[in-house]
Formats: C-alpha cells, structure tokens, sequence
C-alpha cells in the first residue's frame, strides 16, 4: 500500500532532521579536537616563554626574578607582587620591598631560586650585580635556549599526533573530512613551530649581543 504524500514529507524531514543533527554533532567532535590541540600547542608556547625568561641575557632585566617566589603570609607569591623591582643600569637589579620586613624573606628566596645572583641587603632594599657574560657562557646559554625550543616542539608535534589519532577514531566522518581535519592540524603545527623559531631567534640575539 502506497503511504500517503504527508507521511512521506514528515519521514524526509525527520531523516533531514537527523542528518543535521548528526553532521553538527561530527562537526562539533572535529572542532573539540582541533580546540584541544590548540590549547596543548599554546601551552608548550608558554611554557618555552617561562624557560626562557630564566635564562639570562648579559644586560639586567627585572624578568630575571621572574620565577622568585616569596613565602608572604604562608603563601608562595611571586615578587613583583611583593616589592618593586627595578634596573637602574644595564648591571644592576633593584628590589625594594613594600613592607621592610620582607627583606631577608625575598633576599633568601633569590639564593633558593638558584639564579646565579648574589643578593646584597642594604637594609633598605636588596642589590644584585649582574655580571657581564663570557663568550664561552653566551655560547653555553644559546645552546640551552635552543635545547628549550626543540622541546617545546616535540611537545607541540607530541599534540599533532594526538589530535590525527582521536580524528582517525571518528568512525561516522567521511574520508575528505577527515583529512582536510587533518590538513588542518598540520598547518596549524606549521604555524606553531615558526612561533617557536621566531621567539628561539630572538632570546639568540639578545644572549649573544655584548
């Protein structure tokens, strides 16, 4: 028996229904994945940032105490939160704490920091020399730097690899689909990379400039 028109436009808009649903639902799978590959490659970004403010360059810079934390009030807390740090030379590293008592306090927390800097309290603030470097230790630092920047590519490619297994396990996508989704996560490795590159070749010049 031949259904009626209406049953048959009702059953063509339930199966319209259903393929949108389910192509917004694949897309939304695709989108999570490439989300979260992001987020795992800008997190390797920012980490390579943090090694990098820790190795020196020769001039002073107040982001060479960018990793001292201070105890203040049984909290860990950064200094910048806890003094004013400034460079009135190319050489020198001010800190001046905003409650005196906190002297001896950041003084030792500049030694456990392990920086290589010699903290002198003046009982009014602490100075640090910043001594020039050697070639041979610019050289050394370089290497560290760029040992830092292949690292942070293993762990954006480490992302890459990833984000191409979890699209390879979507089943209910179309082969196209999911290599463009693939092609995707490459170019966005690509750009990643030549982040990493540009911000390595940078901390290079400002390690190896006298």
């Amino acid at each position: 028996m031949e259904q009626p028109l209406i049953y048959n436009l009702v059953w063509l808009s339930f199966c319209q229904s259903e393929l949108k649903i389910n192509t917004f639902k694949m897309n939304e799978e695709l989108q999570f994945i490439l989300d979260s590959a992001k987020e795992a490659m800008d997190a390797a970004l920012k980490h390579l940032e943090k090694q990098f403010v820790n190795i020196r360059a020769g001039k002073a810079s107040p982001a060479m105490l960018g990793s001292v934390m201070v105890e203040y009030y049984g909290s860990q807390t950064p200094l910048s939160q806890v003094a004013n740090v400034n460079t009135p030379d190319g050489r020198t590293i001010t800190v001046a704490p905003w409650e005196k008592s906190m002297l001896q306090e950041i003084e030792r927390a500049i030694m456990i920091a392990n920086l290589g800097f010699n903290p002198m309290n003046n009982g009014e603030s602490i100075i640090i020399n910043v001594p020039p470097l050697t070639e041979e230790r610019r050289r050394d630092l370089a290497k560290q730097a760029k040992a830092e920047a292949e690292d942070a590519k293993i762990g954006i490619r480490n992302a890459r690899k990833d984000a191409n297994n979890e699209i390879k396990k979507l089943d209910e996508i179309s082969e196209d689909l999911q290599k463009n989704a693939e092609v995707d996560v490459q170019e966005m490795t690509d750009i990643y990379v030549k982040k990493v590159d540009a911000i390595f070749h940078v901390k290079e010049k400002e390690i190896m400039t006298v």
